[in-house]
């Protein structure tokens, strides 16, 4: 709780410039449980200085010494992944057992694929007389956000120290104790002082300063497509590399040979967890038009079998979205499907009845809704499901991809068919017939989901800079 109030630079935790400060509210009750500093200018000013001073000596240091870092990063990670479960859980609402499962489960599963990849990457290599070289890419400032925390922080801090960057956080003012709890674990691991830095702030304040700042070689900012213009307007001036990953609105594509009950159940399943805030939910359902009716009521019990309750519950299966923010953005996007024709399958505006405070949404699915519709092209980051109809596969590749994102896409079928369709699809991410999740596999996206790679060894060559010294085979 000390730690709550200060801010990581140096390597010490030290008190912010300014008296800023905000309150973290659960979501499940809209009461404050924890209060932060709020930095200022100087802060991030502050931290970057001392990030561009410990670039020397950490951007030299051997490779062996910082794959032990890492080793230790990872232990003391999984000694307090419950802990920081439960303050994710707390923060922005996630069930507790998902919380510390998958929340907090995914921070220690990047560290491990971080370094198996590590260990794999070439870092040196001759290619005809030149010697190539992947060097790190400098100061990093990291913006974060709130829906999967220690997800975002853990796949950008675990490649930039792999690689030897140094690098300043500011994670989500909604939800940033988890950072706070990470900044902790860094330190304790024997991160050299000045290599990680954190700044609690807001992104006009610090976000703005860490994108425009010249001391600031690269800027990896994951959140809102809306944000992560303003991120890179501010960037441009100083010509550093932008990575975003950005929003997404991803088809979840069932093909006429796919088994139609399992594909839709797994379906709304994948769309409503996390309360629907993953930028990679599949929030479109494209099914064949004939099918639409049965489609309809396998997806309606899917979603009423669905518990919405408090996260500390173990019966919970959807908890409450992070803030008023995103609840009253949420309710105003339902409103809009049925304002605009949509057929309300289950859910609709408000509470769940048996809830009376907290920021619930009561699961929604709105079935033949067209692509132009408010409902299948905003990001509504929320427990909400558009069930669209295709006559043959082409329409369904062009509704699948008549989106201005491209993050991710989803496919059920045949398998030989499945993977044929795949080829189809404008996005970064394609995943097929309820595959598991894979830390190897590159996450990212086309179009206004973003630029950059994250993951694995992509994560590792987004954080390098190549140099050629030709003639070294001579």
């Amino acid at each position: 709780m000390d730690t709550y109030l200060k801010f990581y630079i140096d390597g010490a935790w030290v008190d912010p410039v300014g008296s800023g400060r905000l309150a973290v509210v659960d979501p499940a009750t809209e009461q404050p449980f924890a209060e932060i500093a709020m930095g200022a200018a100087e802060d991030a000013e502050r931290a970057i200085l001392a990030a561009r001073r410990a670039f020397v000596g950490f951007s030299v240091t051997t490779f062996e010494e910082r794959l032990a870092l890492l080793e230790r990063i990872l232990d003391l990670l999984k000694l307090r992944n419950d802990e920081i479960g439960d303050v994710i859980s707390r923060e922005m609402g996630a069930p507790r057992q998902m919380a510390r499962d998958e929340q907090a489960g995914i921070g220690v599963a990047h560290f491990y694929e971080t370094i198996r990849a590590m260990r794999e990457f070439p870092f040196e290599y001759m290619q005809g007389t030149t010697r190539v070289m992947h060097e790190p890419v400098g100061v990093v400032g990291m913006i974060t956000p709130w829906n999967w925390p220690i997800n975002q922080i853990a796949c950008k801090v675990a490649p930039a120290l792999a690689t030897g960057c140094t690098m300043v956080l500011k994670p989500s003012e909604i939800a940033p104790v988890n950072a706070i709890l990470f900044a902790e674990i860094l330190h304790e691991a024997g991160v050299p002082k000045g290599v990680f830095n954190l700044v609690n702030g807001d992104g006009p304040t610090v976000g703005a300063v860490l994108a425009a700042h010249s001391d600031v070689d690269m800027i990896s900012f994951t959140g809102s497509t809306r944000a992560g213009i303003s991120v890179a307007r501010a960037a441009a001036p100083t010509v550093k590399r932008v990575h975003q990953e950005l929003g997404g609105k991803s088809p979840n594509i069932v093909l006429r040979s796919a088994d139609l009950n399992a594909a839709v159940r797994d379906g709304v399943a994948k769309c409503f967890a996390n309360s629907g805030q993953s930028c990679n939910a599949p929030t479109r359902l494209l099914v064949p038009e004939e099918s639409m009716d049965r489609v309809i009521d396998v997806a309606r019990e899917a979603a009423e079998a669905l518990r919405v309750g408090a996260p500390g519950d173990d019966a919970t299966d959807i908890g409450p979205v992070a803030s008023r923010i995103q609840f009253d953005k949420i309710q105003g996007l339902i409103n809009k499907g049925v304002e605009e024709g949509a057929e309300l399958v289950t859910g609709g505006p408000g509470r769940p009845a048996h809830l009376n405070a907290g920021y619930y949404v009561r699961p929604t699915i709105f079935a033949r809704v067209t692509n132009d519709m408010t409902i299948a092209r905003e990001e509504i980051f929320g427990p909400v499901l558009s069930i669209l109809g295709y006559g043959n596969e082409v329409e369904a590749a062009q509704i699948a991809n008549d989106t201005p994102y491209g993050l991710a896409s989803y496919i059920q079928g045949e398998p030989a068919e499945a993977r044929a369709f795949a080829r189809r699809l404008r996005t970064g991410i394609v995943r097929l017939n309820n595959s598991a999740w894979d830390g190897a596999a590159p996450f990212g996206g086309y179009k206004q989901s973003g630029n950059g790679r994250e993951y694995g060894k992509f994560g590792l060559h987004e954080f390098t800079e190549i140099k050629g010294i030709v003639g070294f085979g001579d």
